[in-house]
């Protein structure tokens, strides 16, 4: 069997992409690990039409339902090469499967950079943080802590002043600080902790404060993190010889999403923009919509 097209990634722009897709009555494949940032999210707080935020794993659950009903296949499968053969994409998973498309959509997303504390996974979106924009609201007016290292985390700091100055960041990742951004920090009246954390302390989605290596106890109901290095899952598209930015994530056209490969479109957060759901959904649709535009002149 050949696919209209394969779709690597089930997360909201994928999930997005395909339901489209679906709508147009074309024969579409999603493979999804299950592994993507947003089945780690428990809460989106800003997005239309869930004023008391929604999770990730809901999300998904309903996307998918949604493009099951529309004909859209789905293998809960690891894609580890892609190739082109014939006019056609040659997708190999890790179970050595084998699934052809006559267009290909990458939707593989970022990986965060985030620590292995015990308890802390189920506090994500909930009360440990990633994004500022997506979640700085949440701690609005009320005490938080910024467990980071080095610039990422003085700069993730002094953007969540916006919303409230009862900050403390605490360099557990021991990354330097450039001169300018301590002085920052300071001017803010930000605390500046420079001993590791021992272990963090939650009540299941509950983030309680931590126990630093030093022995202190901080107690606090809200973190954010902060330690750059995430990482764009880009593998696949390196196979292909698509085109990155200098940030390591896929260039596309603003307009149909493509990449510099034809017939290979991105969507998401592997693209460059704001790392919004809102943003990835309608990635994932306004690719899909080229992509059914291609199919039609194929």
């Amino acid at each position: 069997m050949v696919y209209d097209c394969i779709i690597v990634g089930g997360g909201i722009a994928g999930l997005q992409a395909a339901i489209q897709l679906g709508r147009y009555q074309h024969k579409v494949l999603v493979l999804d690990e299950g592994k993507g940032r947003s089945s780690i999210c428990h809460c989106y707080h800003n997005l239309l039409g869930w004023p008391d935020g929604v999770s990730g794993e809901k999300l998904r659950g309903l996307g998918r339902e949604h493009a099951l009903r529309l004909g859209v296949e789905f293998k809960g499968e690891r894609v580890e090469m892609v190739e082109g053969l014939d006019g056609q994409f040659c997708v190999t998973t890790a179970k050595s499967h084998e699934f052809f498309g006559r267009k290909l959509l990458l939707a593989t997303g970022i990986k965060d950079n985030i620590p292995s504390f015990e308890g802390l996974l189920p506090c994500l979106g909930k009360s440990i943080f990633v994004c500022p924009d997506c979640d700085g609201y949440e701690i609005l007016n009320k005490k938080a802590l910024v467990i980071g290292s080095g610039n990422a985390g003085a700069s993730m700091v002094l953007t969540l002043t916006y919303w409230t100055d009862k900050l403390t960041f605490i360099n557990h990742g021991k990354g330097e600080i450039d001169a300018d951004l301590v002085e920052k920090l300071a001017g803010k009246g930000i605390k500046l902790v420079t001993s590791a954390i021992a272990e963090i302390h939650t009540d299941f989605s509950d983030f309680k404060g931590l126990t630093l290596a030093s022995g202190e106890k901080i107690d606090c109901c809200y973190a954010f993190l902060a330690f750059g290095g995430n990482k764009p899952n880009t593998e696949l598209a390196l196979q292909l010889g698509v085109e990155l930015e200098d940030n390591k994530h896929v260039l596309v056209d603003p307009r149909t999403k493509m990449t510099s490969v034809e017939n290979v479109w991105a969507a998401g957060d592997i693209t460059v923009h704001s790392e919004q759901a809102a943003i990835a959904m309608g990635d994932g649709i306004q690719a899909a919509i080229w992509i059914h535009k291609s199919l039609l002149e194929s």
